[in-house]
């Protein structure tokens, strides 16, 4: 027994040494400067952008790897990352095949138009190329899929917009075997939705996937399916089913501050407590393009909630002439669609002691307002306002048809008449309007 262990040891330990030898000289062929120039150059050559490399090293601790120090994209403004690591498959790289097992980025940078500029550029290249078409097949999809990593880490990976708004989060993911996320966790550290944290998690091998977000002190889960649907012209469509509890609505809806231009977020235009059913659905040409045909439908109700930025006690009392303020609900209820960017607030109901309001809004891809509320106090006629300005800067206002009935009410029956007239003006200019067809 002490025999077969000592030469274990010894078989250990020379291993030990042909591995720190052949690290050792690897890292004097790679870690040269003319080494690092040519990787450069051609990096930079098949993506027609400058590309710098800081260092390039074999590290040993925790496992061996390729290490990329301070990797720069010559980009406005640039693409950066602080350190890439690239750990091998070494199964395939003893068969002098090179497949990633793990990536693991740390400190990364990707400004909003320095992806714009490089995927303008490899457009460019793929028009300048001629394509040579051909059918794809599973060996082909098989060979692709041998060069994503089994494992992906994103260590302080920061996306700033055109505007400088910033989102920086740490992820990690998994891939199954036929190249389609298996799990993934992710936490966002600063920015809008800052604390929130992703789970997704795959079906067996279906395309599958339970979601769960935690975010503003409650929770979102659901299921995620996907299909493909070459037949209507898309390549990917998706729908779902998400519940959503406890969830703050000022967290989901108060917007981050741009740190280059020096702003700071507004307050967030409504608060309460979120209880939602949602169903989700989308279709798209790729993974990027289906946010823009996402369509989604929610039934909702904010509990305690308190709307911001507008009194409407006080807009129905001035007809429409007060601005600012606040209004506490004791019941906001809905329905919430929206197609893309665009959103359209149905049915909405909400009470408050002797006030309670109904209507609809319309919120623009540029949060514009466009709306229409009627609001009753102690019982009395409706009053109708007019809803307009922006989501974190609204304004109500009154109709021209509800103006001139107030200044008509006003004068019959000052105080009372005010209102009345206002909602009758209102309902007299709506049915000229469809009488004439304007």
């Amino acid at each position: 027994m002490k025999h077969l262990l000592k030469w274990s040891l010894i078989v250990l330990v020379v291993l030990l040494v042909l591995l720190a030898g052949g690290a050792w000289g690897l890292q004097r062929w790679i870690g040269t400067d003319d080494f690092r120039h040519r990787m450069e150059q051609q990096a930079s050559a098949a993506l027609g952008l400058g590309l710098t490399l800081g260092r390039i090293d074999v590290a040993l601790w925790p496992l061996p790897a390729l290490v990329l120090s301070d990797v720069a994209l010559q980009t406005r403004p640039a693409v950066t990352i602080e350190r890439l690591e690239v750990r091998p498959v070494w199964a395939d790289l003893l068969q002098g095949r090179m497949a990633p097992a793990t990536f693991i980025l740390r400190r990364v940078v990707l400004p909003q138009a320095g992806l714009d500029e490089v995927m303008a550029l490899l457009q460019k290249k793929k028009q300048e190329t001629p394509e040579t078409k051909e059918p794809e097949t599973p060996a082909t999809k098989t060979a692709l899929t041998r060069f994503l990593p089994r494992h992906t880490e994103l260590d302080n990976l920061s996306w700033v917009d055109t505007k400088g708004i910033g989102l920086t989060v740490s992820a990690q993911a998994d891939l199954s075997p036929d190249g389609l996320p298996q799990a993934m966790q992710m936490k966002i550290l600063k920015g809008r939705l800052q604390g929130a944290q992703l789970q997704v998690q795959r079906e067996a091998m279906d395309m599958a996937w339970t979601v769960a977000l935690g975010v503003g002190g409650g929770s979102i889960k659901g299921r995620l399916a996907f299909k493909s649907v070459a037949e209507s012209g898309a390549a990917l469509a998706f729908n779902g089913q998400l519940s959503i509890k406890d969830v703050e609505v000022s967290a989901l809806l108060a917007p981050a501050a741009s740190e280059q231009m020096g702003k700071q977020a507004k307050s967030s235009p409504l608060s309460g407590r979120l209880e939602a059913t949602t169903s989700v659905s989308g279709q798209g040409q790729s993974l990027g393009r289906l946010a823009d045909g996402l369509h989604t439908q929610t039934q909702f109700t904010v509990h305690q909630a308190v709307l911001h930025g507008i009194d409407l006690a006080k807009a129905v009392k001035t007809v429409g002439m007060s601005r600012g303020g606040q209004t506490a609900l004791d019941t906001l209820a809905g329905q919430v669609i929206t197609q893309g960017k665009a959103v359209q607030l149905n049915n909405l109901v909400a009470s408050s002691g002797v006030l309670s309001t109904t209507g609809h809004v319309a919120i623009s891809p540029t949060q514009a307002l466009n709306g229409r509320i009627s609001v009753e106090l102690g019982g009395a006629l409706g009053v109708p306002l007019a809803l307009s300005g922006t989501v974190h800067d609204p304004e109500v206002t009154l109709s021209r048809g509800a103006l001139i009935g107030a200044a008509v009410g006003t004068v019959l029956a000052p105080g009372v008449g005010t209102g009345a007239g206002a909602s009758l003006g209102d309902k007299a200019s709506e049915g000229l309007k469809k009488l004439f067809g304007k």
